[in-house]
């Protein structure tokens, strides 16, 4: 009776965190670039031992991440880029670097690059644009700029573009990209961008709010089980005092 104790409550516990996963998904059902969190959990033993192997818990791990691509919409805007296929764009993060795949990128009065705050990372590092008539970004990456007084467009720095399997990525403190093991991730010259556009949210409604309702009445089981059990143990109290 313990036994199902421990497993009913750990699992109640594992519904309970992945509904919150599911909520901040709905939640950013309209952020462009959003990646839906992934919640991962795993059964373990609670003791190991003789009498103890049937004793099992609801382990929750770390969340990953759906690759799955979101819509894309044509902007017009040249500093707008969405990733084709999969990929994600570098940006400056502490003393380090993280990814995403929002591509509305930002420029301050001195020519500095940004996504949602944080420095778009190019080749030698933060990018940084001179003045300027007119910006267009490649397929490849590569930012160039109409300068004053000239004719052509001038290649400044190219994007630094990264890729990995979705299982290495994880999200960091603040909703951005970073890998599993803590490392930077190796350029990829392969991953390409579409200029003037943004992608959405890979997030899809109809599919969190099935897992949510489903969570419900697995919440729902697991609660009848705890009561199910508490009273058995009543019982078994009962019948040892008697």
């Amino acid at each position: 009776m313990d036994k199902l104790i421990f497993t009913a409550v750990s699992g109640a516990e594992r519904t309970l965190r992945a509904q919150q996963v599911r909520a901040n998904n709905l939640a950013n059902i309209e952020t462009a670039g959003f990646r839906a969190n992934l919640e991962v959990a795993a059964t373990q033993a609670m003791q190991k031992g003789y009498g103890y192997d049937s004793m099992h818990l609801s382990k929750v791990d770390a969340d990953t991440i759906s690759t799955r691509a979101g819509a894309v919409r044509e902007t017009g805007r040249p500093l707008d880029v969405a990733i084709n296929g999969n990929g994600y764009l570098a940006v400056q993060y502490g003393e380090g670097e993280a990814y995403t795949r929002a591509g509305a990128i930002d420029i301050d009065a001195e020519g500095n690059l940004s996504v949602n705050g944080h420095p778009l990372m190019g080749e030698g590092g933060p990018i940084v644009l001179p003045p300027h008539q007119a910006v267009e970004i490649g397929t490849d990456g590569t930012i160039s700029v109409l300068t004053e007084g000239a004719t052509l467009m001038q290649a400044i720095d190219k994007l630094r573009l990264v890729n990995a399997e979705g299982a290495e990525l994880t999200k960091n403190e603040a909703g951005l990209i970073v890998s599993r093991a803590g490392d930077p991730l190796e350029a990829d010259p392969n991953v390409t961008v579409r200029g003037r556009a943004l992608e959405g949210s890979n997030v899809s409604a109809v599919e969190e709010m099935v897992a949510v309702m489903s969570l419900n009445r697995s919440f729902e089981m697991q609660m009848k089980l705890f009561k199910a059990s508490d009273s058995m143990n009543e019982v078994g109290n009962r019948l040892i005092g008697a």
